[in-house]
């Protein structure tokens, strides 16, 4: 028997144990059980009732971060980026704190239609965009469209009857360092027109002949993970140059520039982030700099965070079903989750790091690499990180940092269904998105 189970009075005095919230919710904590809490609910208690893998999602820390960039960013729009995570009531929390939304295509535009969003605050973004997707954000008077291509001008002009709004994609020549699949501000890269090309200009002068398309300003993206804001500053002074360039060759005056997301979060402790009051700070210093320099109005500044919304809002839990210590290799601790739910490690070899969620250790720790159930050897959650040495199966573990980027990326290899989205919010829980069934999956074999 323990002193506090002879003496509970002496929880009260203890010092929880820090949780670090570089990495997780603000409001995680543990209990005096030694469990760890989001938004008061204990995740053991939800894996218990929710079943395992399960996204937990917190609805506050979503609405915080919404908040936190119409704080640093008065005066821009704030669009969030769909694709990161989008639900029907994700995007109604989006839509309550003032942003707009980014969709990518009909199925994203159903979701944010569905939830009530208005229209008008919706972009719809995408490469190759299908007729029929085109056709439907016409109809649903979605507010702005992002041009990608030539020929998605031709579909538009005889989409439109009445005026629309768009955007040009132009990639502005700015190599991000970062996982090749993620640098999309180079000239060499299926997003956008180069800035500067012959197919650049003749997309201006095409949208602009069209009686319907009102052709508002520039969109560009650099990438993701991105921490450095003086990439943002760069893009300013390049976009702001060819805005100028339009201005004196056609006497148009375009009011709009899309500085895309990218924005950088820590997926473990010490990570580097996006520090939003250094990029407000590049961002007015670049558009005072370059409006200067071309004598062109000061544009309407609009940015696009994702993952940078909702990723320290999620945790991922799974259940330990089986520890094998290898000789003179490594320690593999398996879940019931993996690849499915995260792909993010087999795509872009992401690092993240995983707790025991119902027990606060207190005793010697192994270091071990958490791996999925699934029928690949890359199927991998975190590595080499260090876990309790007396870990045992049936335990749960939760993942911090995974919101963005899991539920929109997930699949149903091996037969097996993509898991529930539970959200939290002042100490009740929720499930805003149901455990996929086997019927689901059999609901579209015709046989």
């Amino acid at each position: 028997m323990t002193l506090l189970e002879i003496f509970p009075s002496l929880r009260s005095g203890m010092p929880s144990p820090r949780v670090d919230t570089s990495v997780w919710p603000c409001e995680t904590h543990y209990d005096e059980l030694g469990r760890i809490t989001v938004a008061g609910v204990a995740l053991a208690d939800i894996a218990d009732q929710y079943g395992t893998p399960t996204y937990v999602l917190d609805e506050t820390e979503v609405r915080r971060r919404c908040r936190t960039y119409r704080k640093h960013f008065p005066d821009a729009e704030i669009i969030y980026a769909g694709k990161a995570l989008l639900t029907r009531s994700v995007a109604r929390w989006i839509a309550e704190e003032g942003l707009s939304l980014d969709v990518c295509s009909g199925g994203e535009l159903a979701i944010a239609l569905a939830a009530g969003v208005d229209p008008a605050r919706i972009v719809l973004h995408g490469t190759g965009k299908p007729f029929c997707e085109l056709e439907a954000a016409v109809a649903a008077g979605v507010g702005r469209i992002v041009v990608d291509s030539l020929a998605e001008i031709t579909l538009l002009a005889a989409l439109a009857t009445a005026p629309q709004q768009v955007l040009l994609r132009l990639s502005p020549g700015i190599d991000v360092p970062g996982h090749p699949a993620v640098r999309t501000g180079a000239t060499d890269q299926k997003f956008g027109l180069p800035l500067g090309s012959a197919q650049a200009r003749e997309a201006v002068e095409r949208v602009l002949r069209q009686p319907n398309l009102r052709l508002v300003g520039f969109h560009c993206h650099l990438g993701s993970q991105i921490h450095d804001p003086d990439f943002y500053g760069e893009a300013i002074r390049r976009l702001v140059a060819e805005l100028a360039r339009v201005r004196h060759d056609h006497g148009v005056t375009l009011t709009e520039l899309d500085l895309g997301g990218g924005h950088a979060v820590a997926y473990r402790r010490g990570d580097p982030e996006l520090n939003l009051a250094e990029l407000a700070d590049i961002i007015d210093d670049a558009l005072d700099a370059a409006c200067a320099r071309t004598h062109h109005p000061r544009p309407h500044i609009a940015m696009e965070p994702g993952r940078a919304i909702v990723a320290h809002a999620g945790v991922t839990l799974y259940r330990v079903m089986a520890i094998k210590h290898i000789d003179n290799g490594h320690t593999y601790v398996i879940v019931d989750g993996g690849m499915n739910d995260n792909p993010r490690v087999a795509l872009y070899d992401a690092r993240y790091d995983a707790v025991v969620a119902s027990r606060h250790p207190t005793g010697p720790h192994l270091t071990a690499t958490v791996a999925g159930r699934y029928c690949e050897a890359g199927d991998i959650l975190a590595r080499d990180i260090r876990l309790p040495a007396d870990l045992r199966p049936g335990e749960v573990l939760a993942v911090p940092s995974t919101g963005a980027y899991h539920h929109s990326l997930a699949s149903s290899y091996n037969g097996v269904g993509r898991p529930p989205i539970v959200s939290v919010y002042e100490g009740r829980s929720r499930e805003m998105v149901r455990r996929e069934t086997y019927g689901d999956l059999m609901s579209r074999d015709l046989g």
